[in-house]
């Protein structure tokens, strides 16, 4: 508590000596943005960074787009027909759509971007077992034969979760999955501006004047008309929280995406700031360990550990102490979803006995091996949780190393699958989405492909079994019973710590209107 008022002291401070609010005059045509974190990596297909996400959604569209309600609904596609009893689908391209280079888009490059995007994605991995062939027989149409009926191909094309569908042109989509594109070209409704970034500082987006929206619909989610009433759009990263909130007050910036839960009551004060949940499936967060080096590679001592997880220290180190603002204990679905239960989760009720966790430890193995613990430093709503992760190792008697790094630094290094001494890790702590976290075909941390999965590489083949079953359930209510087995083995298991759901708060200035609900969305805002 006692650092939360020093924020908020430091937070009153720098909104009493900020500037007045500037003219905008010719520049009313700029939004200004602080993001979550800095933007590391560009490409969407390569990283599951929620901040490339969001890049991704402003410069490439998808086929399909996902509403509030989280049902898929044509996007570049104007509708498919589906014949053959489920197993063949024909997708029809929209008539007008252009490359930001200038250049029709065509079925062969959303032939060649769903293949590269299914090498890394779970949902478009099943997509594509269940294909027996993916073709372009002209310029505007796709066509899948597939092996068997796959009813839920527009919600995998159309998915808002991290790896996110994105259409790009063919010669960027042939690009190695596992290698980055080294130039952003996409059919969104923004242009990244390259030429006017700042690693670490500053990212820039125009309108696309060539981008045809949807000509029916609602705005909703990544569904519905894409119309941008801004010119410009740039983002500017600020990690100190009384420095972003100032800016936001005096009105050098518009709309501070993850505003600070010790700020709020200062930014609630101010008659021309809103503060609002716009995401009502919230942030989960976890911690991921190394199934492949010690310590975690015992999956007793995995277990033991779940034992000393005390998820509401992890939320109100972030959030504070209004219960109103976090939700535990979580497990691995979304709470409050339909494929979200308390199966399994005794571990995690009940009060923590560090001694006999520590007893328990010693005698499941663990000889004092070094646990290098991965926190990002500019990261506001995610380095607390590494902060009560470091706490929770020495009370249970591990030998903690707490490596502080940059966001980008983080993600480049949890690929390492080499041992701590050669500059590998033992776990990190990290945030999803709600909607990430909804189902086993957008879930990527709970599976267990070993090391073909996500960083952590955790094998369960009995995981995996219950994940191809989910995809075969007659309805909802099957899928409901084998996600509740899916969690009893992930207690077993342990892909991941839950540590809690919260809920995140933004805030931007009363000058902008038309915010969509979800992660950051820059279509629909426009000048109040």
């Amino acid at each position: 508590m006692h650092r939360r008022s020093l924020l908020q002291a430091a937070g009153t401070a720098a909104l009493s000596l900020a500037m007045p609010g500037v003219s905008r005059g010719a520049e009313a045509r700029t939004l200004r943005h602080v993001p979550h974190v800095d933007l590391a990596f560009l490409d969407p297909h390569w990283t599951t960074a929620n901040v490339t996400r969001n890049h991704g959604f402003m410069v490439f569209d998808t086929l399909y787009g996902q509403d509030e309600n989280y049902a898929a609904a044509p996007q570049m596609v104007e509708g498919h027909v589906v014949e053959n009893d489920g197993k063949l689908w024909t997708l029809r391209l929209r008539e007008g759509l252009l490359w930001h280079d200038g250049e029709k888009v065509l079925a062969r490059d959303c032939v060649a971007s769903i293949r590269r995007w299914a090498q890394r994605d779970a949902f478009g991995g099943a997509l594509m077992r269940a294909t027996d062939e993916l073709s372009a027989p002209d310029d505007r149409t796709i066509r899948f034969r597939l092996k068997k009926p796959f009813p839920l191909l527009p919600d995998a094309l159309g998915k808002s979760p991290v790896y996110m569908p994105a259409m790009m042109p063919e010669r960027l989509a042939r690009t190695d999955a596992m290698q980055q594109i080294t130039e952003i070209v996409g059919s969104g409704p923004f242009r990244y501006k390259a030429d006017e970034r700042l690693q670490g500082s500053r990212n820039v987006y125009e309108r696309f004047t060539g981008y045809k929206p949807r000509e029916n619909g609602t705005p909703s989610g990544t569904a519905g008309p894409k119309v941008a009433y801004f010119d410009r759009v740039e983002w500017t990263t600020i990690s100190d929280a009384s420095t972003a909130a100032a800016a936001l007050q005096s009105g050098e910036q518009d709309w501070w995406e993850h505003a600070n839960h010790d700020l709020l009551p200062v930014l609630r004060r101010s008659r021309n700031i809103k503060v609002e949940v716009v995401d009502p499936a919230g942030i989960l967060s976890m911690m991921r360990p190394n199934h492949l080096q010690p310590p975690f590679n015992n999956p007793e001592i995995r277990r033991i550990v779940m034992r000393a997880i005390d998820q509401e220290s992890y939320m109100q180190a972030i959030v504070g102490d209004d219960p109103s603002m976090y939700h535990t204990p979580i497990g691995v679905f979304c709470p409050g979803t339909p494929m979200a239960s308390d199966a399994g989760l005794e571990p995690l009720r009940g009060a923590r006995d560090y001694d006999k966790v520590k007893a328990d430890l010693k005698a499941a193995g663990y000889k004092g091996e070094k646990v290098v613990l991965l926190v990002p430093s500019d990261y506001a709503v995610i380095k607390p949780l590494g902060d009560v992760a470091a706490d929770m190792f020495t009370k249970i008697g591990m030998n903690v190393e707490y490596i502080s790094t940059d966001w980008g630094t983080l993600l480049q290094r949890r690929t390492n699958k080499g041992p701590v001494e050669q500059g590998g890790w033992s776990c990190f702590v990290t945030n999803w989405n709600g909607t990430d976290w909804m189902t086993p075909a957008t879930h990527i941390a709970m599976r267990g492909t070993g090391e073909a999965g996500y960083a952590g590489w955790s094998s369960s083949p009995r995981t995996e079994e219950l994940y191809e079953a989910w995809y075969e359930a007659a309805d909802d209510a099957g899928r409901a019973r084998i996600c509740q087995d899916i969690q009893r083995q992930c207690m077993t298991d342990v892909p991941f710590y839950p540590l809690g759901q919260m809920r995140q708060p933004s805030a931007w200035r009363s000058n902008i209107t038309g915010v969509l609900g979800g992660f950051a969305k820059f279509w629909n805002v426009r000048p109040a």
